[in-house]
């Protein structure tokens, strides 16, 4: 059975709510750095995804950019589990007839392991403007060196998202 609220069911009165739209001096941006050394791929990704987002604060609206700044350092060291580096393939189409390129994940990861973790992470995010923005407060390095010291960067612990030794 619905609930009726009580002033709905008065003609001369209407029920309205608002969608809380934060304002432009609201948003607080901050920058996290993530390690991914040993960090399972899928499980990392999703939780960048909803930082970038902005998810975790309470100012969250889905139709405003209120996430933060992600940096991932270490991403030649991400892990997939199971038979995914040989199972999964990465497809690329030029556009042309027959241009459809076919890559297994592993080798991709293997060279190009930034553009697996910023496809990874853009899968999960909206399809439109504001998923484009949001994917623009992305870094990622192959190394432990990035060149946003200067911006003080706070330390993301994923560890539950560590892949688990066996």
């Amino acid at each position: 059975m619905r609930a009726i609220h009580p002033e709905a069911s008065r003609p001369d009165r209407a029920v309205t709510v608002s969608t809380y739209t934060p304002k432009a001096s609201e948003i607080e941006r901050a920058w996290h750095v993530v390690d991914a050394e040993g960090l399972i791929l899928g499980r990392m990704a999703s939780e960048v995804a909803a930082i970038l987002r902005g998810k975790h604060k309470p100012t969250f609206a889905p139709h405003i950019d209120t996430g933060d700044h992600v940096v991932i350092v270490n991403a030649d060291k991400v892990v997939l589990t199971g038979a995914k580096a040989t199972d999964k393939n990465v497809y690329d189409h030029s556009g042309f007839p027959g241009g459809l390129k076919t890559q297994a994940y592993g080798t991709f990861l293997a060279k190009k392991p930034e553009e697996a973790i910023r496809r990874t992470i853009r899968g999960m995010l909206p399809k439109n403007r504001l998923g484009r923005q949001q994917l623009s407060k992305l870094k990622v390095y192959r190394g432990t060196d990035h060149p946003h010291e200067a911006q003080q960067p706070q330390p993301l612990a994923l560890d539950h998202t560590r892949a688990r030794q066996a």
